[in-house]
């Protein structure tokens, strides 16, 4: 990731994003930025010197806007809105999430769109750059409007009140830990405090970091996908390139067939379907994998789609258009980030469905053309991998509850002045856990097809192929045991999410296939 992201006029990129959130880059606003801030300021100045009200610079906010504010109670105007917007609750929530909203935020104030000094997005990159990271809870945006309550805790901060963690994770006042750093806290003037809170930055940032992370699951499904094809003595002949993109040309569902095609080559297993215990086809879980894996990464693909579009805008409300006026608008709703959040959630459910599908097969000795049950060294001494696969089940069935859409709920707020809204944050919440869940599935069915093709070679059954023997000797490497007597197996479990998360699976298994994708 880069070291140094600057911010200017032009777009910044989802690896911007990532970079600033998680690899904890520097933060710099470019001299265009600056100049397009102090251009677009000199308006709302002028705006503001005007005696006729003009909303979010001269009036009260929301259902509220009906007043005019005078000038002496304006800054206090700004304040007060920040303060009373800072109402979450619940826990904390994560710092990478955080420092993606805070940094998208500050990539629109930046814009130019926002009419804010530049001293104001200065001072947010100092936070970053300092460590410091806002307080935010982990109930409060109903995604419309922007994600106000989460962004008012970051705009908090700014001003030196509220709490904030410090580079070593110690929740303390923000005061403190501003004057530590030597940031100068914030007087919010005109329209300051509502472009900080005004914006689907929290949404956002939740997305981009869903989209990279699904996009490491969806190719580590295809490779346990065909690590269990090969362990279940599959044919491979359903993932021939002339199956897919010529005759039903999703381009997901080829991709997907043709990891699996790489990660099997060399396999002395596949291929027996006709063998001792004939079958005409395989399973739908196993010759339908590329077909479901496809349709989750054309969804994805739709969803990097939306949100680069929305890395490339500018939300606020009111926005500072390029030839000065100032216009009210509707482009803080969340509607098609939360859509995508959605579609994701549901895409991440059915994946976890028909890998926990596969694992059930493996362990099923009726089902599984000669392994052993639950893949127990002793059958009724031992149980084998039997709880791994509830434990497997618990987390589909929690994903399916989660692929229940948070966009199609809406509640009125704000007087009905604000009477539809996305639930956008909520959606982007349920996705994180959903991630998390779907690595957990997956590394389950690595376990269970792990020891499967272990047991499978020392019964002499030919040879694996060397891209899953790379990922079986990554997974013992991690600590995930293999065949044997039983034996304590959260570990082995948690051993085998942690290389699943890390991206360590996919890097071994693509030092023998070259890369996947």
């Amino acid at each position: 990731m880069h070291s140094v992201v600057q911010v200017g006029k032009a777009d910044v990129s989802a690896e911007d994003v990532l970079a600033v959130a998680r690899g904890l880059a520097r933060v710099e606003i470019g001299p265009d930025a600056q100049a397009e801030m102090a251009a677009a300021r000199a308006t709302i100045d002028a705006l503001a010197a005007e005696p006729r009200p003009v909303y979010g610079v001269s009036t009260g906010f929301g259902a509220l806007a009906v007043r005019h504010i005078s000038p002496e109670l304006r800054a206090q105007l700004q304040r007060s809105l920040v303060r009373s917007h800072a109402a979450g609750m619940g826990p904390v929530v994560e710092r990478e999430v955080v420092r993606a909203l805070m940094f998208l935020r500050m990539k629109t104030l930046a814009s130019g769109r926002t009419g804010v000094r530049p001293v104001v997005a200065e001072t947010m990159a100092a936070i970053l750059n300092a460590g410091i990271t806002p307080a935010v809870r982990e109930f409060g945006s109903l995604g419309c409007s922007g994600d106000l309550a989460p962004l008012s805790h970051c705009a908090l901060v700014l001003m030196g009140e509220g709490t904030a963690f410090g580079p070593d994770g110690a929740e303390k006042d923000a005061a403190e830990l501003l004057a530590a750093a030597g940031i100068e806290p914030i007087e919010l003037l005109e329209k300051e405090g509502l472009a900080l809170i005004n914006g689907t930055d929290g949404m956002l940032g939740m997305l981009v970091m869903a989209i990279s992370d699904l996009s490491r699951l969806f190719t580590t499904a295809d490779i346990t996908a065909a690590m269990s094809l090969e362990a279940l003595l599959g044919t491979d002949k359903v993932l021939a390139p002339e199956l897919h993109g010529p005759i039903r040309p999703h381009p997901g569902q080829a991709l997907s067939a043709a990891n699996m095609l790489a990660v099997l080559k060399g396999s002395g297993l596949t291929g027996h379907h006709q063998d001792d215990a004939p079958r005409v086809q395989d399973a739908y879980s196993i010759r339908c994998a590329p077909q479901v894996a496809g349709a989750g990464r054309d969804t994805l693909a739709h969803a990097r789609t939306v949100a680069d579009r929305e890395l490339a805008a500018s939300v606020d409300n009111p926005v500072v258009l390029p030839d000065g006026r100032v216009e009210s608008n509707g482009n803080f709703h969340g509607a098609p980030v939360a859509y995508v959040l959605d579609f994701l959630a549901i895409a991440a459910a059915d994946l976890g469905s028909i890998s926990e599908r596969r694992t059930d097969r493996l362990l099923d000795k009726a089902r599984s053309h000669g392994l052993p049950a639950f893949l127990a060294d002793d059958p009724g001494v031992d149980s084998g991998l039997m709880i791994a696969q509830y434990t497997q089940a618990a987390l589909v069935s929690e994903n399916k509850r989660l692929a229940v859409p948070a966009s199609v709920d809406s509640i009125p707020s704000s007087a009905m002045q604000e009477d539809h809204v996305s639930m956008g944050w909520s959606a982007a919440r349920k996705l994180r856990q959903a991630v998390d869940n779907l690595t957990r599935i997956l590394a389950v069915e690595l376990v269970a097809s792990s020891r499967a093709l272990e047991i499978r070679a020392e019964g002499g059954s030919g040879p694996l192929a060397p891209a899953t023997v790379a990922a079986i000797e990554a997974a013992r490497a991690a600590g995930v045991g293999g065949p044997g007597r039983d034996r304590f197996l959260s570990p082995d479990l948690e051993a085998a999410a942690a290389l699943v998360a890390s991206g360590e699976l996919l890097g071994a298994v693509e030092r023998v296939t070259g890369p996947l994708a």
